[in-house]
């Protein structure tokens, strides 16, 4: 991050109807800032959208395009535009324009007031059906499940260069940004907003990369579930031992209240239920482990598309 300017990133997916309109109000948004650049990154899309991406490369010197090799997700394509960011200031934010480009001037008066990141948090959203019901309640499931005071917010915002370089050090493969955008600390202000809805184009994020995100970001930030087993595991301890107790006086008195099979049946699916549900939490986590055992890169790029030309990446 050599220069004292803004660096704009926005991860892209199959947004060949939208990215011209992003394009323009992103230049608009950025008028009075002639120290800038827009990354955008295409993240293995398999329509127009680099083709669009390439001609407008062509024509204006400060957008930058990263094409990945392949599709690996929201989370490390947003990862691999921030590695890529030259400038000191990093604002990121999804590219369905569901995060209006014309506050990127509020969140720079947030900077200039001192703020070294700077979360903008929705204060409505557009989305409806399940996708809104599951968006509400996972936010509020994780600001209970989560170990570290984390805000329920989404990919917008800005980072200073301290920030940004922060980001970047965390090499963590299971990646849940707005949760990273807490951790790391620093003085953080909130810039409330009306999040849009989508200007074409359908979500690219379905209901089963939403569910993952979810459980990256729960059990990358929280040890409540294996607490939660324990607990569990004691109270159910508890009551069999109490429940022991009572058959044995019982027995001791000659008095059978017991008939068939349905109390142990009960008391065994119970129980199988219950250390199914701990080894499936203790999965989630050994999973995560695994992952990063294993050291893969987060992203590999296939090449830097800019005015001056085309940079292959061979490593």
């Amino acid at each position: 991050m050599a220069g004292n300017g803004i660096s704009i990133v926005a991860p892209l997916y199959n947004e060949e109807n939208l990215v011209e309109t992003l394009y323009l109000r992103l230049k608009n948004a950025l008028h009075h800032y002639p120290d800038h650049e827009i990354v955008l990154v295409n993240d293995g899309s398999s329509d127009k959208t680099l083709e669009i991406l390439t001609r407008l490369a062509q024509q204006d010197p400060r957008l930058v395009v990263l094409e990945l090799s392949r599709n690996f997700g929201h989370q490390a394509a947003l990862f691999a535009g921030i590695c890529a960011a030259s400038q000191e200031t990093v604002i990121t934010m999804d590219g369905d324009l569901q995060d209006p480009p014309e506050l990127i001037p509020a969140l720079l008066a947030e900077q200039a007031k001192g703020a070294e990141v700077v979360i903008a948090m929705r204060r409505s959203r557009q989305e409806r059906g399940l996708r809104r019901v599951l968006f509400e309640l996972f936010h509020a499931f994780f600001r209970w499940m989560s170990d570290t005071p984390i805000n329920s917010s989404g990919t917008f915002g800005l980072l200073g260069g301290r920030a940004a370089r922060q980001i970047i050090r965390l090499q963590e493969h299971s990646r849940y940004f707005p949760g990273l955008r807490n951790w790391i600390g620093f003085r953080q202000s909130i810039l409330w907003y009306d999040r849009d809805e989508r200007v074409a184009g359908k979500p690219k994020q379905s209901i089963t990369r939403l569910l993952k995100m979810g459980f990256d970001a729960v059990f990358s930030f929280s040890y409540k579930p294996l607490r939660v087993s324990w607990l569990v595991g004691m109270v159910i301890s508890g009551f069999s031992f109490v429940y022991g107790i009572t058959l044995l006086v019982l027995r001791i008195n000659n008095i059978n209240v017991i008939s068939g099979f349905t109390t142990v049946a009960t008391a065994v699916f119970f129980l199988g239920g219950i250390q199914l549900i701990s080894l499936g939490m203790m999965g989630e986590y050994i999973l995560r482990i695994y992952d990063e055992s294993k050291n893969r890169p987060h992203f590999i790029i296939s090449r830097k598309i800019s005015q001056t030309g085309e940079e292959q990446n061979e490593s």
